[in-house]
């Protein structure tokens, strides 16, 4: 009788193993399957998360100017977004290309005036003896050194066209972002109630806590960091515009990717202002200078306005989760590299402040 029972049991035990392993493998399938398919989309919805938890309390100002009608609140954000990123482009990009343009004529026609180098060029360190001979031969024969150097003029714009259309390609998921973002908004309290589910389902009874802290972070490093960035790289872009520099949108990415990090505009702008001296007048030439400064210092007057409390995250961790995020997932990765590593920071700090008020509590009861 037991041999029959063990026997049963056995079997039960196998066929129970077999079914959990059938269904094991069923889900990670299915499970690499979804994320295979999701793959591309996963840095664009990550950037619209975040965007639509940034500016969730812009979007409900929205709601109500529109008379609670959240779609047609959430279609406008969409054009707004897409407008902001679109416009500002198309400038730059015209701009770019007008003065790839004029410096492939000028090469070509020989009608650029380029001056002779300082003897101090030969002095700078690594490069300074190979540029100084080509700088030398483009300013006293350009249409020889066109000829001299043509094979690396023609890989440098090949570049330049190669980074342009990369360029675009980012755009185009930034806009893809904020479409996302206006759908998260439009749904926001289906998000908000599967978010709640998901970190419930992870963390308990501190899933409030969690959450409530995880869109504090969002909204702080989104709005005070990168909403400041890119209002400073808007305002210099239109004073680059303006002021006609060449290559406008290559200096307004390099103004984003400094302000990101924490760094004063200045250290891009400056050089370019020290180059208009040369080419303008004294008066727009002083004027450019003093935008450059106000640009530069504006977060003083901005960060009161985006960001409704300090941040505590170091540096640090804004600048290896921005040059990180960008090394993985390139410009986009910019963005989202420096919220998502300042989020885990400030869930680790989280956690570790709870691990030490319960080891406080803990020996609180003893004693007593």
């Amino acid at each position: 009788m037991n041999n029959s029972t063990n026997s049963a049991e056995s079997k039960l035990f196998s066929a129970n193993m077999i079914d959990a392993a059938i269904k094991i493998i069923a889900i990670m399938l299915i499970g690499t399957w979804c994320f295979d398919i999701l793959r591309p989309f996963i840095m664009p919805m990550a950037w619209g998360a975040i965007i639509a938890t940034a500016l969730f309390p812009f979007y409900t100002k929205m709601v109500n100017w529109f008379g609670g009608k959240k779609g047609l609140a959430a279609t406008v954000f969409a054009l707004v977004g897409i407008s902001i990123l679109v416009i500002p482009t198309v400038t730059f990009s015209t701009s770019a290309v007008d003065s790839i343009t004029q410096i492939s004529e000028g090469l070509q026609e020989g009608t650029i005036d380029i001056p002779a180098p300082d003897e101090k060029v030969k002095e700078w360190p690594l490069v300074g003896e190979k540029i100084y001979p080509a700088w030398l031969t483009a300013s006293d024969n350009l249409e020889k050194f066109a000829s001299q150097y043509s094979e690396q003029i023609k890989n440098t714009f090949s570049k330049v066209l190669g980074a342009a259309a990369s360029f675009g390609g980012v755009i185009l998921q930034f806009i893809l972002s904020v479409i996302i973002a206006s759908m998260f908004l439009a749904n926001s309290e289906s998000c908000t109630k599967g978010c709640h589910s998901f970190i419930s389902r992870l963390m308990g009874d501190k899933a409030d806590a969690v959450l409530k802290n995880t869109v504090a972070t969002v909204r702080s490093v989104g709005a005070g960091i990168l909403g400041i960035a890119f209002t400073q790289a808007v305002l210099s872009g239109i004073g680059l515009v303006v002021a006609d520099i060449p290559a406008a949108g290559v200096w307004v990415l390099l103004v984003l990717m400094v302000a990101i990090v924490q760094l004063p505009p200045i250290i891009i702008l400056g050089p370019i202002a020290a180059y208009y001296f040369s080419v303008a007048d004294t008066t727009p030439a002083v004027i450019f200078l003093v935008y450059s400064i106000v640009v530069s210092s504006s977060d003083a007057v901005l960060k009161p306005i985006f960001l409704g409390r300090g941040t505590d995250i170091p540096m640090l961790v804004i600048l290896l989760g921005a040059i990180g995020g960008m090394i993985v997932s390139g410009i986009i990765g910019l963005f989202t590299g420096a919220v998502i590593l300042a989020l885990g920071y400030q869930l680790m700090m989280m956690w570790l402040e709870q691990s030490e008020h319960a080891k406080k509590e803990t020996a609180a009861e003893q004693s007593e």
